[in-house]
């Protein structure tokens, strides 16, 4: 039996933490730099936040698998497909919630609304209302794709890879991945294969999902999430998959967290491979990027290889420290609880903030963003700074629920 290792649950925990904080910030207009993406080519701390999540899901998956394989096909593909399903459900309903989207106040008990969306015929309308009090109805579409129907994705087609082709043929099927995407950028635009608006996915994602479906933040419609940088993304999983295999195969068993940590010749052993294979991942990735940039928001195959270096060095850092120094105080717990129930806090952050700014308290102030706009935007200084303790105290308010849920024992399974 494997025995978890409890510095890869901190590691998962303290991602999930990292996305909710980038992810709630007071104003957005009011972000330190490094809580920013990249706007093109590079990466910022932030960049690394999905990588290592999507890292950490195939982590997650090299405990699992066993199971699966000696379950049968029958047994993998309930559970696979299941899990990838709800995910991607998930993330569709998020995206499209709140469906009311504007709440003026009751009216003989019943809810008058300002603008709201409905489904129909697998397109989404907005129907609003005029000064005058006319039903105006426009055709506004919700986003089909985002951060967890690319996890549902990646780990879908990644859990198939390595149940069918095993360990060393899924790496190499990874690796003909990377390779085939970056083939596929030159080829699909050769005379500027890299650019917001030279990017083949774009029109590969209008064709399939219509621009109606798309996110407009970047000023046009194109998807950060896309279908075929998406490509790319499920080696992340893969990845994440071989080194958890790694690290169970090249150590000793150890122990639970309130059990004395163990300093083995085999973890020893198996930390050197993490550490020199991140580093030749990091500067493979470098080296990658000098023709095929690092971005994040187009998901290069350099940014899968820098990036999981990157994941390798810190989850060894982690074993290292934790398992072998077994230091497990404060700040390791306060990541495991966040690890306990990823999914359901991610998802919980991007619920809360929509429903509850339904509720208008007047001045634009709702529940979700009183303390900020009451309390926290009068910090003094530079404004970042009120909007940086608004994220903390939205990280505060995240790990409080998760804690209550891991004294009761409540654990959110997808």
């Amino acid at each position: 039996m494997n025995q978890r290792f409890y510095s890869l649950d901190v590691f998962r925990g303290a991602t999930v933490c990292l996305m909710i904080l980038v992810n709630n910030p007071g104003n957005w207009s009011y972000i330190y730099d490094p809580l920013e993406h990249a706007p093109w080519h590079g990466l910022t701390p932030t960049d690394l936040v999905f990588p290592f999540f999507l890292f950490a899901v195939g982590n997650a998956m090299s405990f699992v698998m066993p199971r699966l394989e000696a379950g049968g096909d029958a047994q993998f593909w309930k559970k696979v497909l299941k899990r990838s399903a709800l995910i991607f459900l998930i993330g569709l309903f998020l995206n499209w919630w709140p469906f009311v989207t504007e709440v003026n106040r009751l009216v003989d008990g019943t809810l008058e609304f300002q603008r709201v969306s409905i489904f129909k015929g697998f397109t989404w309308i907005d129907y609003s209302k005029d000064k005058a009090g006319n039903i105006v109805e426009t055709v506004k579409g919700v986003r089909i794709l985002g951060v967890l129907q690319r996890i549902a994705i990646a780990y879908f087609f990644a859990s198939v890879l390595v149940y069918y082709l095993k360990a060393r043929k899924a790496f190499l099927a990874g690796m003909i991945f990377l390779l085939l995407y970056w083939m596929f950028c030159v080829v699909g635009n050769p005379a500027d294969p890299f650019s917001l608006k030279g990017w083949f996915g774009t029109a590969i994602d209008k064709w399939i999902l219509g621009e109606t479906h798309l996110y407009k933040g970047e000023g046009i419609p194109f998807d950060p999430e896309g279908l075929m940088s998406t490509l790319p993304a499920i080696v992340q999983v893969i990845f994440g998959y071989l080194v958890g295999d790694y690290i169970q195969k090249k150590s000793k068993p150890l122990p639970l967290p309130d059990q004395p940590g163990l300093t083995s010749g085999g973890l020893y052993e198996m930390l050197t491979g993490l550490f020199v294979i991140g580093v030749a991942l990091i500067v493979t990735g470098f080296c990658w990027d000098m023709v095929f940039p690092i971005n994040k928001k187009i998901w290069t195959s350099s940014y899968v290889i820098y990036t999981t270096g990157l994941a390798i060095l810190t989850i060894a850092t982690m074993i290292y420290m934790i398992e072998i120094k077994n230091i497990r105080g404060g700040l390791a717990r306060f990541f495991d609880v966040f690890g306990k129930n990823a999914l359901f806090v991610f998802a919980l952050s991007a619920f809360l903030p929509k429903g509850l700014a339904l509720i208008k308290l007047g001045d634009g102030v709702n529940p979700w963003n009183w303390l900020y706009k009451s309390v926290l935007i009068h910090i003094p200084g530079a404004k970042e700074n009120g909007s940086l303790a608004y994220a903390l105290c939205v990280i505060t308010f995240m790990w409080a629920i998760c804690w209550w849920m891991d004294k009761k024992r409540i654990y959110v399974k997808v």
